[in-house]
């Protein structure tokens, strides 16, 4: 009565079931990314070093597979970590079938197909992006949707002084890195590909008008802070505050 409480959005069951499950695959890729780095540590230890350009493609897990050792326990340490990396990664590729099929399910594949009409974003980031926001249309403008993400500055005001400070990192840390990783195309000239065209089959054509203006707008932000010799983690940042009000436009568009 006193006006006192503010209202907060409560997700549905199945909304709550679906985060298990994305949360579930995000734990695997966090836990595979450690025993990678484990792996390479140990081979690091005894001056194996792959020289390729790109790791854990075809050619460095065969190079992987090829490492012996001359002490016995070496040896079997290494095949362990080895087997780890491998059953994690396949643990991550069944969680990502997984979750292909569980986008298509109609509580959440309207969104999901708004979303996935951004580059940057696919099936699995636009799912993870639908539910830890769970409903767009409860932030009344963009900006609050990016501050509710932590996307923008932290404000120290003292007297007459204002001073803007990192970003708060405030709400879905899940939902703040996928969005910092779609901003990364950021600095890539704005072209429709041919899968991206066929990602956005059937949307409406606001929605593939504001995935343009996008591509248009985060080129720009990306190009203009890399003249001023901005950092690459903080181009992505800003790129990705400006993705997140596009995605909001894009969620809330009649």
């Amino acid at each position: 009565m006193a006006g006192a409480l503010t209202p907060i959005a409560v997700p549905p069951a199945a909304f709550e079931a679906a985060r298990d499950l994305t949360r579930a695959r995000e734990a695997a890729r966090a836990d595979l990314m450690r025993a990678r780095h484990r792996l390479s540590k140990l081979l690091l230890r005894y001056g194996r070093l792959w020289e390729g350009a790109s790791s854990w493609t075809v050619a460095h897990r065969r190079w992987l597979y090829g490492q012996r050792f001359e002490w016995q326990a070496t040896q079997l340490a290494y095949l362990d970590a080895l087997a780890l990396v491998d059953a994690l990664a396949a643990r991550r590729a069944d969680l990502d079938e997984q979750l292909g099929r569980l986008a298509q399910d109609p509580h959440f594949w309207p969104i999901v197909a708004r979303l996935r009409c951004f580059r940057g974003i696919d099936t699995l980031a636009a799912l993870v992006l639908a539910l830890e926001v769970h409903d767009f249309q409860r932030f009344a403008r963009p900006a609050q949707l990016a501050a509710w993400l932590g996307l923008t500055p932290t404000l120290s005001q003292s007297g007459q002084s204002s001073t803007s400070g990192p970003i708060s990192k405030t709400g879905s840390g899940y939902a703040r890195r996928i969005l910092v990783e779609a901003a990364k195309h950021a600095g890539l000239r704005p072209r429709l590909s041919a899968e991206l065209e066929r990602r956005q089959s059937g949307q409406p054509e606001c929605v593939r008008a504001l995935a343009w203006r996008a591509q248009q707008r985060l080129y720009r932000v990306s190009r203009r802070l890399k003249a001023h010799g901005k950092p690459a983690n903080v181009i992505a940042v800003a790129a990705a505050r400006e993705l997140a009000c596009f995605l909001w436009a894009a969620a809330v568009a009649e």
